[in-house]
């Protein structure tokens, strides 16, 4: 081959490199999150006071706790999409969500009118919440995978609990339209369970999906 043909194939290659990862899942995410609104509109459905429950500080707290999670995990999930990429110290980050979560759970406490903890533990929708949440979160799931199979993680199933981490945060986000239980008692566990069943998905997921 002589020099002219070697340079135009290298440009050749060049020009159909694939995208970086972060583009992929953007990419993803944008499609994704739209789906998984939609199902919970023509599902479940906002809840009824939703512009009233916006001036809760418990029904907004419900959104911090849940981007807060999923955030760092998208964070995580690009940096182990890299081969020989470690978590390190980057697990700190994990520990946002519940460290807010922990102190609204002591200021709803400090609250001297509040129902008493098993009732705001159990609320109104426990089940529907430990359903929905894992639903809601498969699209979302279907399509990080896909995207940060594009990168070459060398730990397929710690990448994979980090998508199903993501997942379930930013669905959670999105079932809290609904959810009609503001406690942060009640996010502590129901959402968590939920969280715990996606992030286990993802990883038996990420074992198979993300191995190369």
């Amino acid at each position: 081959m002589d020099t002219d043909r070697l340079i135009l194939a290298l440009a050749a290659d060049l020009d159909h490199r694939p995208q970086p990862v972060r583009i992929q899942l953007a990419k993803a995410l944008l499609v994704a999150l739209p789906v998984t609104a939609a199902m919970m509109l023509v599902t479940i459905g906002l809840r009824p006071d939703f512009m009233a429950a916006m001036r809760n500080p418990f029904f907004d707290l419900k959104f911090v706790v849940t981007l807060a999670l999923a955030i760092p995990a998208i964070v995580i999930s690009l940096h182990l999409s890299r081969p020989e990429a470690s978590l390190g110290r980057w697990v700190w980050l994990l520990l946002l969500s519940p460290f807010i979560l922990v102190a609204a759970i002591i200021a709803e406490m400090a609250m001297p009118q509040r129902a008493p903890m098993m009732a705001r533990m159990m609320g109104r929708s426990a089940m529907l919440c430990s359903l929905s949440i894992p639903v809601l979160s498969l699209p979302i799931l279907g399509a990080t995978l896909f995207a940060l199979r594009q990168g070459a993680p060398s730990r397929p199933v710690l990448a994979g609990a980090l998508a199903g981490l993501m997942s379930s945060g930013l669905a959670a986000a999105i079932y809290a339209a609904h959810c009609a239980d503001d406690s942060p008692l009640f996010v502590a566990v129901w959402y968590t369970l939920a969280n715990i069943a996606v992030t286990a998905v993802g990883a038996v997921l990420g074992a198979r999906v993300l191995r190369y």
